[in-house]
């Protein structure tokens, strides 16, 4: 008879086995070994969705963690619906228009149409949940990780008109993939969609794209339609968008910025402006920065003290001599971090002395980056290929329903977020903006949030305002508000929170202190 322990071995065996041909979900009866699967799911290898139904899970995911779930759930509907309905079945239009703007997010509740629905909701983890339309499907598809969804015309023709002012970035983000009237008129013709068409001339108009919307309105006249143009959206826009762009997020990133840059505004108090001593300004930065390593370390679950954050920024720190430091992956963080703060000042001292922050930012970067991982790869804990910069694989947010861009989709990305940063006359809309559309896009494996808050912070300084410190304290905040920002896109949540603090800081009480300070 088996050991435990051979039990236990044979059941992470069979584990890899099924990782190893890509499973991410899992039924019953593929675990045909009933002991491996009480073995796996008592020691947090398996976790169950739905009846007869688990998704992979880290055992070290506390009870209510939702990572492993968010981080699966597009490979869980894919894999349970066509277990359920083969190839009967597809998203709803409303999903797919968000999914063709590059909007990935898990929403509390998807609307699959099937001919063999039930017309009832499937319950699933976390609120989320699965209704079962009994519907027809549409005439065309269209297929991507393995979700079946409707084609990108057929999800503006058949989405409901409420989608254009409920998701007015995805929306306007999809119509500008739109490259000509063709892609839509064979359907609107055919179908005999008078109304449908009208509606989409006015969004089209809506986005200053007049040559399609006369294009629709012209040629369904023609045909004997009787046409009445009508704008979908609740606001009107003032934003020229690219064509023919590959990647959505090109001016879904623009879309965000020009939406929410009036929120942040509003939120600030106005700047102060660098003050005209440059040494005494730079001097308080420094002042500073042993509170916000300690911050902002803690806030990525580093276990830091402020005295081996001094230690390792003294020079008593010694990877080379001490086995015990050249280990420590603490004290690597504190050293990396100490190392990038350097030429993140290096970065502020032109800003202030008057060179473009944007442009600044974008060239100096990755050498912030690079400064942040040195130690560890010097200290053999990562490779020197981790140096390299921007990822090359999918990235997930622990515990976000965000979906970070894919590598090609964040290679589009970053281009334009530094472009805008560039452009904008604000410094408090660099500040918020910057930070929440970088962690958004997250081009990093690792240091996203860090790197985000020195982006911030060079941004705050490039008009005067004070080296601002979230408290680790007020971390759980933190996350909600840029989850807001990320999932809904509310960036009023994260605005106001940094406004507060910067307010404090004009006011001349910081909110975050070391420890027993």
């Amino acid at each position: 008879m088996a050991t435990p322990q051979e039990k236990f071995i044979g059941a992470l065996t069979f584990l890899k086995e099924l990782q190893d041909n890509g499973s991410v979900a899992i039924y019953t009866e593929e675990i045909h070994n009933k002991e491996y699967r009480r073995i796996l799911i008592a020691n947090g290898f398996l976790k169950e969705v739905s009846k007869g139904w688990y998704i992979l899970s880290n055992p070290s995911e506390l009870h209510g963690d939702s990572t492993s779930w968010y981080s699966s759930y597009w490979s869980f509907c894919a894999r349970f619906l066509k277990h359920k309905y083969g190839t009967e079945w597809c998203l709803s239009a409303d999903q797919s228009l968000l999914m063709h703007s590059g909007n990935w997010n898990v929403p509390n509740q998807v609307i699959v149409r099937s001919p063999q629905g039930n017309n009832k909701p499937t319950p699933l983890p976390h609120h989320t949940s699965l209704f079962n339309m009994k519907s027809s499907l549409p005439d065309d598809y269209f297929v991507e990780r393995e979700i079946r969804m409707y084609t990108l015309p057929g999800s503006l023709i058949y989405c409901s008109g409420t989608a254009f002012s409920k998701n007015p970035i995805d929306a306007r983000t999809v119509l500008s993939l739109i490259r000509d009237a063709s892609e839509l008129l064979p359907v609107l013709l055919e179908k005999g969609h008078s109304y449908i068409g009208g509606r989409l001339a006015g969004a089209f108009r809506n986005i200053k794209r007049d040559r399609i919307a006369d294009q629709i309105m012209e040629t369904m006249i023609k045909a004997g339609y009787d046409m009445r143009e009508d704008d979908p959206f609740a606001d009107k826009f003032d934003l020229q968008l690219s064509l023919r762009e590959h990647s959505p997020f090109v001016n879904r990133i623009k879309l965000m910025w020009q939406q929410m840059r009036a929120v942040v505004i509003k939120d600030f108090p106005l700047a102060p402006g660098v003050p005209i001593n440059h040494l005494s300004y730079l001097k308080s930065i420094d002042e500073i920065y042993l509170t916000d390593a300690y911050h902002s370390l803690s806030i990525e679950k580093y276990k830091v003290t402020p005295e081996l954050i001094e230690r390792v920024s003294s020079g008593q720190w010694n990877n080379i001599e001490n086995a015990e430091d050249r280990g420590h992956k603490d004290a690597m963080a504190a050293r990396g971090y100490f190392q990038s703060f350097q030429v993140v000042k290096d970065t502020i001292i032109k800003i202030i002395d008057g060179a473009n922050a944007g442009a600044e930012v974008d060239r100096d970067h990755q050498k912030w980056y690079r400064e942040l991982f040195d130690p560890s790869v010097a200290a053999g804990i990562l490779k020197v290929s981790d140096l390299s910069g921007y990822r090359n694989t999918q990235v997930y947010i622990g515990g976000s329903k965000h979906l970070p861009l894919s590598a090609a989709d964040m290679r589009d990305a970053m281009p334009v977020l530094f472009e805008l940063l560039e452009k904008e006359e604000e410094a408090s809309v660099r500040a918020i903006l910057g930070h929440f559309i970088f962690v958004f896009i997250h081009p990093y494996m690792d240091g996203n949030g860090r790197i985000a808050r020195f982006l911030m912070n060079v941004m705050l300084t490039s008009a005067g305002y004070p080296w601002t410190v979230i408290p680790v304290e007020r971390r759980a905040e933190y996350m909600m508000v840029l989850e807001q920002a990320s999932a809904e896109q509310n960036i009023s949540g994260f605005s106001k929170f940094i406004s507060h603090l910067v307010i404090e800081g004009l006011n001349g009480r910081p909110v975050a202190h070391l420890p027993n300070k």
